[in-house]
């Protein structure tokens, strides 16, 4: 843990939070609710997504940042989340869906700013390495480090990391009571683990999750299961079907107060 020596704050424990060109405006608004719920983070300017993510590391060093959260955008739909431990690792690769800010919404909830959170965890992170690297992790990023100059000395909020469905849910709660009354303050998303990596964004894999799926797959399989085509085709024969063939008789009386025939 940090300790006090002679007044100054040593070993400092920041957080880099920024993002890649091309992020939707849901992922730009992500770093400004994580920027506010923690106080020992830093930004920089977005970064090219051709530039190698190697480089993150060089920029994390100029910023004196030992954590960092990287997010990516592709297709301007999908949004990437990296968190890594710079610059010696582990980092880890994860897909964010299901996004909501802290003010759309409008989350009843409200915590002071720059106050400790504390950090609950599912008990199913016990159960697997690769959950247990991601809980440490996780602590090391997302918990405000004790005696930090930025931080206030009050616990009035909850981070909540919880498993299901194969997806790590994030949520914020306020503390309300003492008898532990929470309320949601926001944001909320999910990240669905894609791999992890011994080095700082390189390196050798460590675990590759079987079970995730690209947005691209995801949307191709979808496409591709599609009944548009046949319900189409269906509908069409069904007209057919409706459509008579019948012709009938005209009536004779049906010209008697014609006015426009020639006269013989």
């Amino acid at each position: 843990m940090p300790t006090l020596t002679k007044g100054r704050w040593k070993n400092k424990q920041k957080v880099l939070v920024f993002t890649s060109r091309g992020i939707t405006y849901k992922g730009r608004h992500l770093v400004n609710d994580l920027r506010n719920l923690m106080p020992h983070t830093k930004t920089d300017v977005k970064m090219d997504r051709k530039s190698d993510l190697l480089m993150v590391n060089e920029i994390c060093e100029i910023k004196s940042c030992n954590k960092c959260i990287f997010l990516v955008g592709k297709k301007k739909r999908d949004v990437y989340m990296w968190i890594s431990n710079v610059p010696h690792g582990p980092s880890a690769l994860f897909h964010v869906e299901y996004l909501n800010m802290m003010e759309e919404l409008k989350f009843t909830g409200n915590c002071l700013k720059a106050s400790r959170p504390i950090l609950s965890f599912d008990s199913k992170f016990d159960d697997s390495p690769h959950m247990k690297l991601l809980k440490e992790l996780f602590i090391q990023v997302f918990g405000t480090p004790n005696f930090h100059p930025k931080s206030q000395p009050f616990v009035d909020h909850v981070f909540t990391f919880s498993l299901m469905d194969g997806k790590i849910w994030f949520r914020n709660y306020q503390i309300v009571e003492e008898n532990g009354e929470l309320v949601e303050i926001g944001p909320r998303y999910t990240m669905t683990l894609s791999r992890i990596l011994s080095g700082s964004f390189g390196g050798p894999i460590l675990y590759i999750n079987p079970d995730y799926q690209s947005p691209n797959l995801v949307r191709h399989l979808e496409k591709k299961s599609s009944t548009k085509y046949v319900d189409n085709k269906a509908a069409k024969i069904d007209k057919k079907m409706r459509r008579s063939d019948k012709t009938f008789a005209a009536d004779e009386t049906d010209q008697v107060f014609d006015t426009n025939l020639t006269a013989e």
